[in-house]
């Protein structure tokens, strides 16, 4: 009599091997492509910058007499800045209108004689430059004696001192470092097919490293240029308020999300 036990357990073998070698191989599906959007989404570093700024320098030489905003020191439009000491100029000054007196008293002495016939009309005309060129001398006199006070061109912050009291300045020497931090700006780098959809006006929000806190800005303007190598554009923003707490130079970072499908 046959042995029906190797039977069953090459049947049971069998069976139990076909679903797995029946079985398809399994591939796994592709993940779904991340939306345009996102992919593109990136942090972006942003600089705070004043939107004015300038170096006061001297327009003549001499010695500093009084520096009333030191660094660090707020002023407003007009307000004096630096004093210097003219007193030399201020006696040039006072020579060209003693000049300029005896030039008119010469010029109408020579006309009343030019009238009795006792001159000829060339001296007169001599009499009456030198009477043009005194007067001159005490423009260009009282120009210079303006020139000693130094004027703040608009209200702001002083950021660096380059010079002290009594100390002499050439002219052209550079002063003082100013900013006006009455508006600042965002100054940050962005891939330019962004253009496509980023637009002056703008609205976003920016995280300043120094402070911890986050401020709302606006685009402002768009740089004119394209970096044909790195394909990038350079962007101005406005922030949206004002934050005594935000000094120029601060920077953060700033996250621009495009539309969906652009």
């Amino acid at each position: 009599m046959m042995d029906v036990k190797p039977l069953l357990l090459a049947a049971l073998v069998a069976a139990v091997a076909a679903p797995v070698l029946a079985a398809p191989s399994v591939v796994p599906a592709p993940a779904p492509a991340a939306p345009r959007a996102a992919m593109e989404r990136q942090e972006v570093r942003a600089q705070l910058a004043p939107r004015r700024y300038t170096t006061v320098a001297a327009e003549v030489g001499a010695k500093i007499s009084r520096i009333a905003v030191t660094e660090g020191g707020s002023f407003r439009a007009g307000q004096t800045l630096i004093s210097l000491d003219c007193s030399l100029q201020q006696a040039q000054r006072e020579k060209a209108k003693a000049m300029l007196s005896a030039a008119e008293h010469t010029y109408n002495a020579n006309r009343r004689l030019e009238e009795l016939r006792s001159i000829g009309k060339v001296e007169l005309e001599v009499s009456e430059a030198e009477v043009g060129k005194a007067k001159a001398e005490l423009a260009y006199g009282a120009a210079v004696i303006g020139k000693c006070s130094v004027q703040a061109p608009f209200s702001g912050r002083v950021t660096e001192q380059k010079v002290r009291e009594q100390q002499y300045v050439q002219p052209g020497q550079a002063l003082l470092e100013i900013i006006d931090d009455s508006a600042l700006e965002l100054e940050f780098i962005v891939p330019s097919r962004w253009l496509a959809w980023l637009k002056p006006g703008y609205a976003f929000q920016v995280a300043i490293d120094e402070t911890g806190k986050t401020y709302p800005a606006k685009v402002q303007r768009i740089g004119a240029r394209v970096d044909p190598v790195s394909q990038s554009v350079k962007l101005s923003a406005a922030i949206d308020g004002r934050f005594p707490d935000l000094i120029a130079g601060m920077s953060g970072r700033v996250a621009l999300n495009p539309p969906t499908g652009k």
